[in-house]
């Protein structure tokens, strides 16, 4: 499944690709997804701990061949 909106934070580090996401959600509406990309190993563990604090829902949380984490949200409010 494809995500409405993709963030690539690839290079950028802790809090940048949370930052990044937290713009991006702002973008979309309620019920839409978005996908972030990043190569920084926090983002697997402080993304979802951000997106669970602040009501939206974590769709999947992988990482992919060339290490980089693959973290899509669904916006909940």
């Amino acid at each position: 499944m494809a995500a409405d909106k993709l963030i690539d934070a690839k290079g950028s580090f802790c809090p940048g690709p949370l930052m990044e996401l937290i713009a991006g959600i702002k973008m979309i509406g309620v019920g839409q997804t978005i996908e972030l990309v990043s190569s920084d190993e926090g983002s697997a563990k402080d993304v979802p701990e951000w997106v669970n604090k602040v009501g939206h829902a974590v769709v999947a949380n992988e990482k992919d061949g060339e290490g980089a984490f693959h973290v899509t949200v669904r916006k909940m409010k």
